[in-house]
């Protein structure tokens, strides 16, 4: 059985016109419902979910359809100090100072974890499906933090795991865009035509997107050919279906 998983990053008002344009062309190639959204509860503290009646209710109607909903961070802003080497390489070259789970401490994000599901549970009436973090990056306390919360799926660039376990449910690279710069759309566009080969025969394929994606009529019709072609070889599927015994 082949998987596609598509996920929405980035969920929260502060995008809420990017994402009406993102959502059609995401649900065109998979399905209402057959994707992931990943909620962030107060986006660069600019825009609470809970501050905003008409998005809770979008938000509520895509869960009601079908739609994981995964915890996203809390602020998707990095405003650690970072003491290693390796994190203060990953905070500067892998995010643009997004990568707000990296550099936290445990009694940190436990905290924001705690009151981010809180704040989505109570909003759709559903158990988060997981935890991603901004940027994928993850430092040690994180990781700690999430298991004690007792939370059964997290993902990075490579892998889908269980933090408890350390349990992987699925391997291999995500396919995801970049549209900060020229350089970065173009080979966002390169990596995604070669995917769509490379990734043909894999069991489970991860492909991400972003609101900002939607600022690049380049990046957007290349999502949705990719969308499309992945769609063909590959179920749109859910995440749950990773877990032990659960199939859909």
């Amino acid at each position: 059985m082949r998987r596609l998983l598509a996920s929405i990053h980035d969920v929260t008002p502060v995008h809420a016109a990017r994402l009406d344009r993102l959502v059609p062309i995401v649900e065109a190639a998979v399905g209402a419902g057959r994707y992931a959204l990943l909620v962030v509860p107060d986006f660069h503290r600019r825009g609470r979910l809970t501050g905003d009646p008409q998005f809770e209710r979008r938000l509520r109607g895509w869960a009601d359809a079908g739609c994981e909903i995964f915890l996203h961070g809390f602020t998707h802003i990095d405003e650690s100090d970072h003491a290693g080497a390796a994190a203060r390489w990953k905070a500067s070259r892998m995010t643009a100072g997004e990568g707000e789970f990296l550099g936290l401490s445990t009694l940190d994000a436990e905290a924001r974890i705690a009151e981010g599901r809180d704040m989505i549970e109570q909003l759709t009436g559903r158990p988060i499906a997981g935890f991603v973090a901004p940027a994928w990056l993850y430092g040690e306390d994180s990781l700690a933090a999430l298991a004690a919360q007792n939370v059964l799926m997290i993902e990075d660039h490579f892998r889908v795991w269980n933090p408890q376990t350390s349990a992987v449910l699925a391997r291999g690279p995500v396919v995801t865009y970049a549209s900060r710069s020229r350089a970065r759309i173009a080979s966002s566009i390169l990596w995604s035509r070669l995917a769509t080969g490379l990734l043909a025969r894999a069991s489970t394929v991860r492909l991400a997107v972003h609101p900002h994606d939607v600022d690049s009529p380049r990046l957007l019709r290349e999502i949705a050919r990719a969308l499309s072609a992945f769609a063909r070889t590959h179920r749109p599927s859910a995440y749950a279906e990773l877990l032990p015994g659960r199939f859909s």
